[in-house]
Formats: structure tokens, C-alpha cells, sequence
């Protein structure tokens, strides 16, 4: 990291934060948070050097979903110890894949695909996705959202699922994506929800909340150039 980026990231930490969602206030969109009760739980893992609390958006969904848990660190034994609860079967819970796998490259309409190990769509969609009752999702930048994948075997136990998002990330250019389908989490999340639950009403709720915190970032920046973060790599989500 460069000097001048050291002394914006000081900076951006010198400003008044929300004790709330951890963002400066002037950023800060927690008097609108609506609560979503959810019936698939949402496990939202965080690299711990998933720094950027300007444009993050893992704490901001945690936020928002009632049944939702977020953890910030590297490995955890199982999928119950980084729950915090009993999981009697892991392949009841969906993950995010982080291959190479592109659900454009199936011939569905569907945004939540369903795949096996060798990156082939599940022929019955359907039936793999019926009784998922969580969503794994990994919080960071490409290669954080990796390591947290590699130093956690257990998630090859779950479901693995990729999207096929309608549009490219609200981020626009305020992030470079390595790809299309890269998306924040907080989108990912409202994608996944919305799809499991049949239920457009999350994916409204969560969207509108990031459109608001992205358009306070966009206004806030003239005033304020030390909010200014470094074009990063998404991880795809």
C-alpha cells in the first residue's frame, strides 16, 4: 500500500463512524433499514482484511435479514462452529461457487443454478434446490474470498450454486469486477434469498437499501476526497 493510500484509509477511520454498521455516518443508511424475516438462514463469512467499510456491504445485509449471521476470521472446524449452531446436513445449505463456472454458460433462465462437483448444471434444478435451508456467502476481495474457501473444507459439503444476475453490479465503476456476474454481497444475497424464497420483495428491500448507500458515497465524495477508495477485484459472487 502506498503512502498516499495509508493516509486516505487514516483518514477515512478518523471520520465519526456508526456504531451500527461500522460505516462514517456520513454514509450511514441505518435509519432506513427495513428488517426481512427470512426463512433460509444466511451465514455471510468475512476475510479479516476485508477492509473497505466505505462500499462493504457484508455488515449492511447482516443488518437488514434477521435470520443472519456474520463472522469475520479465516477457518472454522464446521459449518455449525461458524454458524454457532447444530447443522445435522451441510448439503441442505447452499454456497456460492468461486470456480470458474458461468451460469451463462447453460441454456436456462434461471438466476440460481444449481451444480455438481464437476461444474455441470443439476439436471432436476428443482429437487436440488427445494430444501436448502441456508446460503453460505464469502465476504472479501478475489483472493480473500479463495483462501476463505480453501481453509474451509467443509464447505464442499454444500450445495454448490452459481448466478445469473439481470444486470452488472450497482458498483459500476466505483469497483472493477473481474466479470459480469461479479456482484457485491449484499446483492448476492438478495438474488439468493429472493430466488430460494420466492420472494421479489427481499431482493427489492436489500437493492434499494445499497442504491441509497452508493448514491450518499457518490455525494459525499466531492466534499469528502479522503472516502475515495482504490478501483479493487471483486471476488464473483
Amino acid at each position: 500500500m502506498s503512502s498516499n493510500s495509508e493516509s486516505s484509509a487514516a483518514e477515512s477511520e478518523a471520520l465519526p463512524q456508526c456504531g451500527r454498521c461500522h460505516k462514517a455516518e456520513v454514509l450511514c443508511v441505518c435509519g432506513s433499514i427495513e428488517q426481512i424475516k427470512n426463512r433460509t438462514a444466511l451465514l455471510l463469512l468475512q476475510h479479516p482484511q476485508e477492509q473497505d467499510k466505505a462500499l462493504g456491504t457484508a455488515r449492511l445485509t447482516a443488518l437488514h435479514v434477521e435470520n443472519a449471521v456474520l463472522k469475520i476470521g479465516l477457518s472454522w472446524p464446521s459449518l455449525s462452529r461458524a454458524l454457532g449452531r447444530p447443522v445435522h446436513d451441510p448439503s441442505r445449505w447452499a454456497a456460492l461457487y468461486l470456480g470458474s463456472v458461468r451460469a451463462d454458460r447453460f441454456n436456462t433462465d434461471r438466476t440460481i443454478v444449481a451444480i455438481d462437483r464437476n461444474g455441470q448444471m443439476k439436471t432436476d434444478q428443482r429437487a436440488a434446490l427445494a430444501d436448502i435451508e441456508g446460503v453460505v456467502l464469502l465476504d472479501g476481495t478475489w483472493s480473500q474470498a479463495k483462501a476463505l474457501w480453501w481453509r474451509n473444507p467443509w464447505l464442499l459439503k454444500c450445495q454448490r450454486v452459481v448466478l445469473a444476475p439481470g444486470r452488472a453490479s450497482r458498483y459500476g465503476k466505483l469497483r472493477k469486477e473481474p466479470r459480469r456476474d461479479g456482484l457485491a454481497t449484499i446483492e448476492a444475497a438478495a438474488i439468493m434469498l429472493a430466488g430460494l424464497e420466492d420472494r421479489p420483495d427481499i431482493e427489492t428491500t436489500l437493492l434499494a437499501s445499497f442504491d441509497r448507500m452508493l448514491t450518499k458515497y457518490q455525494e459525499a465524495q466531492a466534499d469528502m476526497p479522503e472516502l475515495a477508495t482504490r478501483p479493487r477485484r471483486r471476488r464473483h459472487r
